[in-house]
């Protein structure tokens, strides 16, 4: 029997409001999500500000400001009523919210790239860029769709999620082997594709798990994307019919037994291989990279809410729990940047010996590049991009501090510091296309060892400094959850002047981001979901509840560094 064919889904037109998100302790133990009805065409008033912007103290913002009725004021200005976001996007009572005509031609464009098998949607393919070779662009990601399902999600069609969700579950569950070795049981694939045969008039999926794939490294990360986007669909539907599936817990407890497994590391991170994420060629991303640490958090958080309360899940539940207070600590502790932080490193001493060392992980003090120490400004802060042994790597990330932002593996205060980095190096990070996937490139001697003479990514381009316009959904959730929706409506006010005239590219080149990628595919699948949920988000904040965890307030973070403005 195909697994598609149990489960139903539960009156699909309930929502959960971004109030009723649920967690706030992890030593509590999961509770069923529930459903709810909210009320969808309302304005963002000051009832959906208090319920949307999780970590964000209005007392606090407002000690920074003139005074609290103005910010009021301006958050009615900016958000206006709208109702679901499709073809026909509706006109808001604001100006901010006339329709683009850039909406109704990525819709178009969006249901253009559905794949169907036997004859119902599973799906996205990659890009539909008629002049290149398909590579694997033709075939459905993971990563790539999560924007996409959200996309649907917004606009009332859950269905084609839910069909993703089972499909992929299936391909979990077949044998995987490259050459000799056999993978894990439960990595789930990088991507599939649906193969036709004309004679017997029938058709089969095949998957990629790794064996294919550039530099042969199986997605680390295609697992915690299918977990949050199950969250996603249960929180947007209100049908938990789903996510109890035998089926599908088993697919969870799977994947979590691969990253909760027990090992010789002494960190409370997942070890990972150079390719294992959105950066899918070697970039010096090995060791612990931020997107894997955030995605994990956040999937980790997410499988809390999601697991029965039976035999099995009890003890995935304890383990979740223990591993996520130890994660984040060390996420805060270790990972987070600051000007204070970044002056106690400038005098560390090194070859420190037992539990009293300072400098824990023998950081040289001369390994600090020239480049970060102009790049932070007085008031900001970020998730630096990796620490492991006598290394610290810098560069900014954009999806591993979004994510932590979300997850809420960033404190409020490290969220408003985040924030303020954004504001601050808007040049360097936004620039003229929206939004720089990494900075700084590497370039020259460091980017020959690094890549490994990589011609994709040369410097500010590809995943060596490039611009992603994907990634503009993960700042716009950044910016409503911390009570910033200016900065993403700037953001997308950048994009709307050039996505659509220069093809829905699938990335930008250059330090600003001023050219379409030399290998750029056009009409790029989740380039045009990121764009179309970035609208949908904006204009509708409740959307805001998929994607978003409340912080956990009994999880006090061990320091106060993260509170950029007190520096």
């Amino acid at each position: 029997m195909d697994i598609s064919q149990n489960g139903s889904v539960k009156n699909q037109d309930q929502r959960c409001s971004v109030s009723e998100i649920e967690e706030c302790d992890f030593s509590k133990l999961a509770e069923k999500p529930r459903t709810l009805n909210i009320e969808r065409q309302r304005s963002f008033d000051e009832r959906s500000l208090s319920e949307l912007s999780i970590g964000f103290s209005p007392r606090l913002y407002a000690s920074k400001t003139d005074n609290y009725s103005r910010i009021m004021d301006h958050f009615d200005n900016v958000f206006s009523p709208g109702r679901r976001s499709g073809f026909n996007t509706p006109s808001s009572q604001q100006h901010s919210f006339e329709p683009h005509p850039m909406v109704a031609e990525a819709w178009e464009a969006l249901r253009r790239s559905l794949v169907y098998f036997r004859g119902q949607p599973v799906g996205t393919i990659a890009a539909l860029d008629p002049s290149d070779e398909d590579l694997n662009y033709d075939q459905v990601f993971v990563r790539d769709f999560f924007p996409s399902a959200l996309a649907f999600l917004m606009n009332g069609e859950p269905q084609i999620v839910k069909n993703f969700i089972l499909k992929t579950l299936r391909l979990q569950s077949w044998e995987k082997k490259i050459d000799r070795f056999k993978l894990g049981e439960g990595v789930m694939p990088a991507s599939f594709k649906v193969l036709h045969d004309p004679v017997r008039n029938y058709e089969t999926l095949i998957a990629d798990f790794g064996e294919s794939a550039i530099g042969r490294v199986a997605p680390v990360d295609s697992g915690f994307w299918w977990i949050i986007l199950l969250r996603a669909y249960t929180k947007s539907t209100g049908d938990s019919s789903l996510a109890e599936m035998p089926e599908i817990q088993k697919g969870m407890r799977l994947i979590l037994s691969l990253c909760l497994s027990e090992g010789f590391d002494t960190f409370p991170t997942l070890l990972c291989a150079d390719g294992c994420c959105m950066v899918d060629r070697r970039m010096g991303v090995y060791g612990y990279p931020i997107e894997i640490q955030a995605l994990f958090f956040m999937a980790l958080r997410c499988a809390l809410l999601l697991l029965k309360q039976d035999v099995e899940g009890k003890e995935f539940v304890e383990r979740i729990v223990t591993r996520l207070h130890a994660l984040s600590y060390h996420m805060r502790s270790y990972f987070w940047l600051d000007l204070k932080q970044l002056n106690d490193i400038y005098r560390f001493k090194t070859e420190e010996y037992s539990h009293t060392a300072v400098n824990k992980f023998n950081i040289m003090p001369d390994s600090l590049p020239d480049w970060v120490l102009d790049f932070m400004p007085t008031h900001g802060g970020y998730f630096v991009g990796n620490v492991s042994p006598a290394r610290m790597d810098f560069r900014w990330f954009c999806l591993g501090n979004c994510i932590a932002i979300l997850s809420s593996l960033a404190t409020p205060d490290q969220s408003t510091a985040i924030m303020d980095l954004i504001e601050s190096r808007w040049e360097e990070l936004v620039g003229e296309m929206p939004l720089k996937v990494c900075y700084p490139a590497i370039e020259s001697h460091e980017w020959r060892i690094v890549t490994g003479y990589d011609p994709k990514n040369t410097r500010w381009s590809y995943h060596n400094g490039g611009s992603w316009p994907v990634l503009l959904w993960l700042l716009t959730a950044a910016c409503i959850k911390t009570g910033r929706p200016q900065i993403a409506r700037r953001a997308i006010e950048l994009a709307e002047s050039r996505l659509l005239k220069d093809s829905w590219p699938e990335y930008y080149d250059g330090k600003l981001g001023r050219y379409i990628g030399k290998q750029a595919r056009k009409f790029q699948t989740w380039s045009i979901a990121g764009y179309l949920v970035a609208k949908m988000m904006l204009e509708d904040p409740s959307h805001l509840g998929m994607v978003s965890l409340e912080e956990d307030k009994q999880m006090k973070p061990s320091i106060k560094r993260s509170a950029s403005w007190t520096c």
